[in-house]
């Protein structure tokens, strides 16, 4: 590498996976410099105040980076010590709680069944995260050997779990939710709850293929079922950004990046919204890929076929977020509380959404910090038929309050503020092409070596010394920290 730049690496963006990346170089003794176009720092992992005592995580909720992470750049956060509790809202007020001892009142053989479940859950969990942390090679290239090995590690780890596990484990993966479940469960009660974790942040039902993995994935980054540090997602990223100042790296807050600087298939460096022109020798970017590649790159320094490839990476944000201040009477237990009744509910809430409408009758997931309530709604298309975000958002907030008003009477008269996030807000204010949470959806072919795209699972990009980062790629999705500590490995 050359020395001549001002820095060794610029992170686009400071959310999780940015900070993350940055922190690892900047404790290698790299000179780092994180550019974030928002006036904080956490991307969409970030605690925001919106007025006096309503303050909220407004995307994430709450959540854990991987324990290697922590442990490696020694973050003051403190392990989940207890798992919050999964409750299933009934009409009749006596509401499932996911334990053996609640799902007996639905089903002896379910609750029967539930420790093997646990035990089958946490051991996919497991392996997928075995998985997250190998570096995908990019077929049908040629891989050297660094990449191989890695393959060999995760074989070496499925072949661990045992012949049974493994072989549940690989089947599971393009199975559906409602497939998944029924192996388990009898009670359409049980079964539609499980199955909800399957199409969190997923424009998908739990009849579509491929939310048997989508359930493990979300059932790796949480811990199980519930959200774990409600309330917390901002203390995450603050201690991100106090390790990278730790070990020397530099954070710059509103500083947008406005194109990356290409000259002969190399990157150079950025230049920002204001003019300004930073050099360095290696680019990460923890933006989603279809913004890096088609936007502060453009398409004139990129391939036909790679740029075809990247316009084709399906997004499809489709939720929105509601956070309430209530003056605390609303009534919601505390813990993950999840609307679904039914398979059949869930899967209609999604038919809406093909049809670029908002769902009547959604799925919805509730948690409370305090006197915050705060709801995610699906589903929510970005992309509405016959209507547009700047007219939804109160129809959104005002459906969403209605339909639980039905199980917590007390609910709308504790209500003193809303703030309302819509699939258009997410784009705007927090960087999320489409609305999409996961910079490009978990789908059979979008997951594992053809994340983001096939032939480019590993980080690179065909310009020089520009690396992906986000959450767009391998390891990414959700909150793990994954997807930048595996870019950082790829520049040894």
């Amino acid at each position: 590498m050359t020395n001549h730049h001002d820095y060794y690496a610029i992170i686009i963006g400071a959310g999780h996976n940015g900070l993350v990346a940055a922190a690892y170089l900047a404790r290698q003794g790299k000179k780092v410099l994180v550019l974030e176009r928002r006036a904080i720092v956490g991307g969409s992992v970030v605690t925001e105040s919106f007025g006096d005592d309503f303050s909220v995580d407004s995307v994430f909720t709450g959540g854990a980076l991987r324990p290697d992470i922590v442990r490696d750049l020694k973050l003051p956060l403190p392990a989940v010590k207890e798992k919050p509790a999964f409750i299933s809202l009934q009409p009749d007020g006596n509401h499932l709680m996911l334990n053996a001892e609640s799902i007996r009142r639905f089903s002896e053989k379910d609750a029967a069944r539930w420790g093997e479940f646990l035990r089958f859950m946490n051991r996919s969990a497991e392996i997928l995260d075995v998985a997250y942390a190998t570096i995908m090679p990019r077929l049908p290239m040629n891989f050297g050997i660094r990449e191989g090995y890695g393959l060999l590690e995760l074989g070496l780890e499925l072949r661990l779990a045992g012949r049974k596990d493994m072989l549940n484990f690989i089947r599971s993966l393009p199975m559906t939710a409602q497939e998944l479940v029924e192996e388990y469960f009898e009670s359409e009660t049980v079964k539609a709850a499980v199955a909800s974790l399957g199409i969190h942040g997923f424009t998908l039902g739990p009849m579509g293929a491929g939310t048997g993995y989508t359930l493990i994935h979300n059932w790796m980054n949480r811990g199980g079922l519930a959200h774990v540090n409600v309330g917390k997602a901002g203390e995450i990223t603050s201690a991100l950004a106090n390790a990278v100042k730790a070990f020397g790296g530099e954070i710059r807050t509103e500083a947008e990046v406005s194109s990356i600087k290409v000259e002969n298939q190399t990157a150079k460096g950025v230049v920002l919204t204001n003019g300004e022109e930073i050099s360095a020798d290696v680019i990460l970017s923890a933006a989603d890929p279809k913004h890096t590649l088609l936007k502060l790159v453009g398409s004139r320094e990129l391939p036909p076929e790679f740029i075809w490839h990247v316009q084709s990476i399906k997004m499809r944000g489709s939720m929105a977020k509601i956070h309430l201040q209530t003056d605390g009477r609303h009534g919601i237990p505390d813990g993950t509380v999840v609307l679904a009744p039914s398979i059949n509910y869930l899967e209609k809430a999604y038919d809406a959404a093909k049809y670029g409408e908002i769902s009547k009758n959604p799925y919805l997931e509730i948690n409370t910090s305090g006197n915050v309530v705060s709801v995610h709604f699906q589903f929510a298309p970005y992309a509405l038929k016959n209507s547009n975000w700047k007219v939804e958002g109160l129809e959104v907030e005002k459906l969403a309050i209605d339909t639980l008003a039905e199980y917590f009477p007390n609910l709308q008269s504790s209500i003193k503020a809303a703030k309302t996030i819509t699939p258009k807000n997410l784009e705007e204010i927090y960087g999320l092409t489409e609305g999409d949470l996961n910079h490009g959806q978990l789908m059979l072919d979008q997951f594992l070596f053809m994340r983001p795209i096939p032939g480019w699972s590993n980080h690179k990009t065909p310009i020089d010394n520009l690396y992906l980062c986000g959450s767009g790629v391998h390891g990414g999705g959700g909150v793990s920290g994954a997807a930048g500590r595996n870019a950082v490995k790829i520049l040894k």
